[in-house]
């Protein structure tokens, strides 16, 4: 007869592995599309945009990656990704833009175009890193539609949602991230996240945020499976230690 703490192991067991399921499942289709993850996203900052490209055309490995800028931004660094070259296409303004520090502009960037060394198969992944100095409009979404070029077809990665929309039910949807309040200074004019730095660092790397992911995730369920084991362990010890008296 089972006793009542082995029950109760099992179906906290049971419980969390079916939560991880979903969650893992949730990961896995999220990543699906070509996305984005800023490693901030406060008005006036300075942010990494990580570009996740998950997968080619059907079967077809990628060749060419396109992204296209928001009309909010006028500037991005590529970081330098050893199996990509990163070319800058600027566009003339219809007139001049006046920036914060009073200077005018009569050209941008309108997008950073990666073509791959060497075609990136369909079953391997990479991540592109742009740098940007986001505006300040806490609440604005950007969006950058991205073209993915394959040795055969292309993905058009450019549906917007409209107001009410999930942008998860569209087919092709563009990576997008929305602002959110300037962040609070320390009074030595650095952001009061101290954990900027290290996620920044993380960001550059092939893993990205992706990574990071998983590894709390595997953490988090490892952790509740030596639980279990201790409890069940217990149990068995304090049950021999009844039979004996």
């Amino acid at each position: 007869m089972t006793s009542p703490i082995l029950r109760r192991t099992l179906t906290t067991a049971a419980a969390a592995g079916g939560t991880a399921a979903l969650i893992l499942a949730g990961a896995g289709a999220a990543s699906a599309h070509v996305g984005v993850t800023p490693d901030k996203t406060s008005a006036s900052s300075y942010a990494l945009l990580t570009f996740a490209i998950p997968h080619g055309c059907e079967e077809s490995a990628t060749t060419k990656v396109a992204i296209t800028l928001p009309a909010e931004l006028n500037d991005a660094q590529p970081t330098v990704n050893p199996n990509w070259t990163a070319e800058k296409v600027t566009e003339q303004l219809a007139e001049p833009k006046k920036l914060a520090d009073g200077s005018s502009i009569t050209k941008r960037t309108s997008q950073i175009v990666y073509t791959a060394k060497t075609p990136l198969a369909h079953d391997l992944r990479d991540t592109l890193v742009l740098s940007v100095k986001l505006p300040d409009a806490a609440g604005t979404t950007l969006n950058f539609p991205t073209m993915q070029t394959c040795e055969v077809g292309q993905t058009d990665w450019s549906e917007i949602a409209k107001d009410g929309q999930d942008p998860h039910s569209l087919k092709a949807p563009a990576p997008s991230i929305t602002i959110t309040e300037a962040a609070a200074s320390d009074g030595h004019g650095a952001t009061a996240t101290a954990a900027t730095h290290t996620e920044q660092a993380a960001s550059v790397t092939d893993s990205g945020a992706d990574a990071r992911s998983w590894a709390g995730l595997g953490a988090g369920v490892a952790g509740l499976v030596l639980g279990g084991l201790a409890l069940l362990r217990s149990g068995a010890r304090r049950k021999a230690a009844d039979s004996t008296k």
